[in-house]
């Protein structure tokens, strides 16, 4: 008769030529199991943790960047920031047409919620 093994971790098993399985755990490696399982946690907690401080940085920098946007226009003359919209757009039409659908969108959404 002959007999072909197949491990997986954790458990040996065994076939014979008469179609019977035996499975034997292993007690030892269970343990080993949950310490790589909670050693493969800490790393995503930990990549989670850095990308989340990159993510803050990022945003961080961006809302400074908007902040000095709307000082800018604050400070600025309204005929001169249409011309300078009408130019953008004129360079850039695709751009344009994506953010005033998005301005658009969203404007859409506010009164949206207004009404309910």
């Amino acid at each position: 008769m002959s007999q072909n093994t197949t491990d997986f971790p954790g458990t040996s098993s065994t076939s014979t030529g008469t179609g019977q399985t035996g499975i034997t755990g292993n007690t030892g490696s269970g343990a080993a199991t949950a310490t790589g399982l909670a050693q493969t946690a800490q790393q995503y907690g930990e990549k989670i943790s850095e990308a989340a401080g990159q993510a803050k940085e990022f945003i961080g920098e961006k809302i400074t960047v908007v902040g000095d946007k709307f000082k800018d226009l604050k400070n600025a003359d309204l005929s001169e920031v249409a011309e300078n919209a009408k130019e953008y757009a004129r360079k850039n039409p695709g751009q344009a047409i994506l953010i005033s659908a998005a301005a658009g969108l969203l404007v859409g959404l506010i009164l949206r919620g207004r009404r309910s």
